[in-house]
This record gives C-alpha cells, structure tokens and sequence, in this order.
C-alpha cells in the first residue's frame, strides 16, 4: 500500500469524504500496475496516482460516485487502443479498479469503524 495514500486515509478529519481508488489487475499496457493507489478528496485534491491523464480522470468520476453513495465499487478503465486513440493516449491496456469511500456514514465504511457485523458495540467482546 502507498504509506503517503495510508497517512492521508488516517489523518481524515470527520465529515471530510475521499475515496481510494486501488488497481486490482490489469492487462495489456497501463501506465500503472497492480497496487498502485489514490486518494481523491471531495475537494478536489489527490494523494497518490494511478498513472495520470483520461484514466485517472475516469476513476475520479467513479470515486466521487462512491462518495456520494457510500458504497464501495469496481470499475474498469478502457484505455485500449480504440479508446486511448481519441483522447491520444498511448497505452492501449485496461485497469479493474476498487474503490473505497470514507466517511459516508455508511456501517461497511472502514474510516467509520467498519462493519461491525450488524452487533452493537455493546454486543461485541
């Protein structure tokens, strides 16, 4: 994991949303590979990269979506040469990619304590 994309997932302050975005797989070429991360904040500023450009603007789109949400997604990022060619990239793979809201205020949000499996605190041991 990118220690600078952890510090800025632990140094949240409440009610400051950001979603990470992480690439699970790739194929052909892209211009980061598996584990590569972002933190992309409601604001508008990033910590981390997935490699820049159209890609990285896509997964923003997608991230801002989860924020919204509160629910965690899974995207793929066509950057395959059909595509990459109008917007004059250049590297012609796709990227799965997971991304995690924090601070929704939904149970399943790790920045909110996580799912604590439907038991209270009170409950839990």
């Amino acid at each position: 994991m990118d220690d600078k994309v952890i510090e800025a997932i632990l140094t949240l302050t409440p009610g400051e949303q950001a979603a990470m975005a992480t690439i699970v797989a790739t194929r052909g070429s892209t211009p980061r590979k598996s584990g590569a991360q972002i933190l992309f904040f409601r604001d508008g500023r990033i910590v981390g990269t997935i490699g820049g450009g159209c890609g990285e603007a896509e997964a923003r789109r997608h991230a801002l979506r989860a924020m919204a949400t509160g629910d965690p997604l899974s995207v793929q990022i066509n950057l395959t040469h059909e595509v990459a060619e109008e917007d004059g990239m250049v590297c012609g793979g796709i990227m799965e990619i997971f991304i995690q809201p924090f601070n929704s205020g939904k149970d399943h949000d790790l920045a909110n304590g996580g799912d604590n499996g439907g038991h209270s605190d009170e409950e839990q041991t």
